[in-house]
């Protein structure tokens, strides 16, 4: 199923400060009729769900009260087997910058043979305070020794996704669109939200 573009643009405000995320969902979301616009400077919001998709729910749902209109919000992070599932949902809290938190992490596994590590991707649309729809995405790798790419964000440099022998950092967006966390949230998220987009254009 396909929308052609016309003059219908629905606008979809994401819900985050974080460049790199914002320009992600810019490409998966480029066959859309959208007219993407990033949050307000000053919009804030506290994270103070226990899973990835309560928090991305939190932030769609404070942002669509806040304008009105259709907020894309995600929760991602990694989960590391030897630390019990840490950083998680703590991810981007973990330490200051994304130096720190892969310095912080390659530390606290430095004598673990268990490297097996997992990414999650909830995604929450939403609309004057209600969820429209919610999907999650996983992708499993290890942690790797050493940083390697310069490609992507975060702890792409030291995730090595399952069966590929790359780390995000070294894929091509192409390649993380098929294996990435974000990317199978957004092969989940995209059906339902042509279905969204069909109904709106229809009204």
């Amino acid at each position: 199923m396909s929308i052609p573009k016309s003059s219908f643009n629905q606008l979809l405000v994401i819900a985050s400060g974080n460049q790199g995320k914002i320009k992600e969902f810019k490409e998966f979301l480029s066959e859309l009729p959208l007219n993407i616009s990033s949050q307000p400077k000053s919009f804030k919001v506290e994270e103070n769900g226990h899973s990835f998709l309560e928090n991305a729910r939190i932030k769609a749902l404070a942002a669509s009260n806040l304008k009105g209109t259709w907020t894309l919000a995600d929760d991602s992070g990694l989960s590391v087997e030897a630390l019990n599932g840490a950083p998680g949902i703590h991810s981007s809290r973990y330490a200051k910058t994304d130096q720190e938190r892969i310095n912080k992490l390659l530390l606290e596994l430095k004598f673990s043979k268990n490297r097996k590590a997992i990414f999650t991707a909830a995604l929450c649309i939403a609309l004057n305070g209600k969820p429209l729809i919610e999907v999650e995405g996983h992708c499993e790798g290890l942690i790797t020794n050493y940083p390697r790419g310069d490609k992507g964000f975060g702890y792409d440099p030291i995730f090595e996704v399952k069966g590929t022998g790359l780390t995000f950092a070294e894929m091509r967006p192409e390649q993380k669109k098929i294996f990435g966390h974000r990317g199978l949230a957004f092969q989940l998220l995209l059906p339902k939200l042509k279905q969204c987009l069909l109904l709106e254009e229809g009204n």
